[in-house]
Parts: C-alpha cells; structure tokens; sequence
C-alpha cells in the first residue's frame, strides 16, 4: 500500500464543562484532524491537540504542518518505510503536528492488517481505571463534581491544585472524609507552587494518602524536588518537566527526583515515541502515567492502545474526551465504572462520526 491522499483540517469543539487549573480556564477546544488514505482505499486517522502553555505549539502552527500541501510529501509513501518516523521529526517542528501523523500511519497499518494496534506492539494490560478530573473550585463544587463521578463509577480522581495550599489542601481533606479508601486520589498542581508553598503541601500529603502529587513546581526545579524525602519523590510525577526522550535522559543525568513520568502523545510527538519514552521509563524503574490534552475519542485511544503495551504504565489519566459537547470520532474504547479497554477493531477502533 501507498499513501495517495492527505487531509488535515481545524474544528473547534465546546465543552460541557469548562474547567480551570492554575493559570489557565477553557470553555471550548481547537484540533486539528489528519488523514491519510492508501491507494487500496483504507484510511488512517490522527488528530493534533497541541498544549502551547506547555510546548509553545498552537493549533495554527500545527494546521500550517498539517494541510494537504504541507504534508503531500508522505504522498506515495508507504506507511510501514521506516525511514518515515525519522522524516516526520526533520519535517514537522510541533510534537502535535508530528503526533497527528504518526498516528495516522500506525493507525492505517494495523487496519490493513486488521488487528488492534495494541496486538502489534505486543499487549501487556486489558483494562486500567482512569482517573477523573476535578478543577480547581471551591470546596462545595468540589464535593458535587465528586458526588457525580463517584455514581458513574469512578474511583481515581485527580484534582487540579497549585493555586493556594491552604484551599488545595481543605478539598483534598474533604474528599478523603467523605469518601475514605474508596477512592485514589492524585493532585495536580501545574507547576504552581514555590518552594514555600510545596513543604506545606508535602506537610499535609501523609494524612491524605495522595498516591500521586503532579508537576508541584516548574521545569528547572529539580533541585529542590531532590532535597525532598525519598517517599515524597516517588509519588511525585514529571509533566510539564519531561516532553521528549531527550528531557527525561538529561534530568536522569542530572539527578531525577520524579518516581513517576506522564507521558502525553502531544508532547513527544505520536504512538512510536510515546512507546520509546515508555521504554526508557521501564529501564529506569520510573512509572508511567499515561495523560493527555481535551482530545477526540481518536487521541484517547491512540494514546491507551500504547499504554496497553508498556510494562511501566501503572497510571491512565486518559479523560480528555469526556466532557466535549460534540467529537468528531465515535469508538475508540469502552468504559465500564472508569475502566478502560481497547475495542476488538483494526486499527485504534475509532471512526469518524
């Protein structure tokens, strides 16, 4: 098979609930949608859903790699040459932009081979809860966005803090009174506290049993992470600070004081680097949590098909399709009380709706 057609178009998607974590609020989502189509007549499917207040790519940038003319040189190509991936990151500068791709061609080759993604990389899991996540909000808001998840079934909930400890810390008390052992709960503070404001959050982590405390302070603090105690750093969790492969080998080096790394394909660039970044994770006895942007069912699928084949995954954070008003893909994955499994389809099992 070879590529005989592209496409790569913008949508602009509302939310049902729009939410916000530190710095930042969304009511509504762009990305862009890529395809490629085989000469055989089989599509492939990717989706761009870039992050700019973490890598600095817009949905513009990676619309302008994306269209028809920009990407008309994967035109007569074959989506197996190997020679592809390495020519997708010379050729595109956003991570997104290259994601889209990637997936596109990975999606495209295990339809034509008629299995799940997942089976070609070599499964390791069949079903992982993911979490849910809760905003930044007050405490009442807090406890009725908990009371919903908790009847659909959901038992991990990360909850978005970074804004004042003193706030971050009554709702994360208030979830573990009224829910007890029942749930897991993870923070996620978006690089929002200073070094001050992070020991009085480590002070209060004990009592609440929080499994995970998620990017506390921005890239380049990793000194101080590293003068925390040993207990604390394995829960802590590298976002904003490990993007690449290149990121996480340059903090290894220089002393990592993460446990855990979450892992997005909008940030390190589609499926087949995602599984790389896995890889060097598992070598290192680093965990994975597996997150992503407000995405298409199509993303979210892409991004738990690779997740199903890492021996380091421990964490799914895969909910970014959930609260979109409308989504151009249906499938993907079924849901059953806050677990996620692939769909027995080629492919990442999504299609356009």
């Amino acid at each position: 098979m070879k590529i005989a057609q592209v496409a790569g178009r913008l949508i602009q998607v509302q939310l049902t609930r729009p939410y916000t974590i530190s710095g930042h609020h969304w009511d509504s989502v762009q990305f862009v949608l890529f395809s490629v189509q085989g000469d055989d007549g089989l599509f492939g499917y990717g989706v761009a859903s870039p992050a700019p207040e973490v890598t600095g790519e817009t949905c513009a940038a990676a619309l302008r790699e994306l269209k028809p003319s920009a990407s008309a040189w994967l035109i007569g190509r074959a989506p197996s040459d190997p020679e592809l991936q390495s020519e997708i990151k010379t050729r595109c500068t956003g991570p997104a932009a290259r994601a889209a791709i990637d997936m596109a061609l990975c999606d495209v080759i295990a339809r034509a081979a008629g299995v799940p993604f997942v089976e070609q990389l070599g499964r390791v899991h069949e079903v992982l809860p993911t979490s849910i996540t809760i905003g930044q909000m007050s405490i009442a808001e807090t406890m009725t966005a908990a009371e919903e998840y908790n009847a659909r079934g959901f038992s991990v909930w990360k909850v978005k803090t970074g804004c004042d400890v003193d706030e971050d810390l009554a709702r994360l008390r208030a979830l573990r009174g009224r829910y007890g052992a029942r749930i897991t709960l993870l923070a996620d503070a978006n690089q929002g506290y200073d070094e001050r404001a992070l020991l009085r959050f480590v002070a209060g982590m004990g009592e609440l049993d929080l499994a995970m405390l998620e990017q506390p302070m921005p890239p380049g603090s990793e000194g101080f992470l590293c003068t925390l105690p040993s207990e604390v750093q394995r829960r802590l969790a590298a976002d904003e600070s490990v993007c690449e492969v290149a990121d996480l080998e340059r903090m290894l080096a220089a002393g990592c004081p993460y446990g855990i790394v979450n892992i997005k394909l909008m940030k390190c660039g589609g499926p087949r680097a995602a599984l790389q970044l896995a890889r060097v994770c598992e070598q290192n006895g680093l965990d994975v949590m597996w997150g992503c942007n407000d995405e298409s069912v199509l993303g979210i699928a892409a991004a738990l098909h690779v997740a199903f084949a890492s021996k380091a995954t421990r964490h799914l954070d895969l909910d970014g399709s959930f609260d979109l008003a409308t989504d151009p893909f249906t499938g993907g994955f079924a849901i059953a009380a806050g677990n996620l499994r692939t769909l027995l389809l080629p492919g990442f099992g999504a299609s356009p709706a």
